[in-house]
């Protein structure tokens, strides 16, 4: 089971600093693929700025928490991917759906039961 899960977040991890990583370089295009747009060098520049530092951070502390073993870190981007799936909780009820509004709330949701599940499996270095 454990291996299983480290493996499991080893790969979500590359995949959010994969994205993370685009987001920085190319955020026009990375912007298009979750429905966002910048209407100037201030979006970019938010783009680039908000959406790399979550998905880096997200992906980085699951890289290190897998390679560690270590369940404290899986935490930070489990909160953050909750509070993700929160907002679009919030926003089907406050805005509607559109077609495909399910496939981003269960890759989060899928990564924050992976997190949570490591986060208590895996072993938490003593204080």
């Amino acid at each position: 089971m454990r291996i299983l899960l480290t493996a499991l977040i080893f790969v979500g991890g590359l995949f959010y600093l994969v994205t993370g990583l685009g987001f920085l370089v190319d955020p026009v295009n990375s912007g298009a693929t979750f429905g966002l747009g910048a209407s100037g060098p201030d979006g970019l520049a938010t783009m680039r700025a908000d959406m790399t530092a979550f998905f880096l951070v997200a992906g980085a502390c699951m890289l290190f928490g897998a390679w560690r073993r270590n369940g404290d870190v899986l935490l930070v981007p489990a909160a953050l991917f909750g509070i993700a799936l929160l907002g679009r909780v919030v926003s089907v009820a406050a805005d509607g759906t559109e077609p495909g509004f399910w496939l981003p709330m269960a890759a989060e949701a899928i990564t924050v039961i992976v997190l949570l599940v490591a986060s208590r499996i895996l072993p938490h270095p003593a204080t």
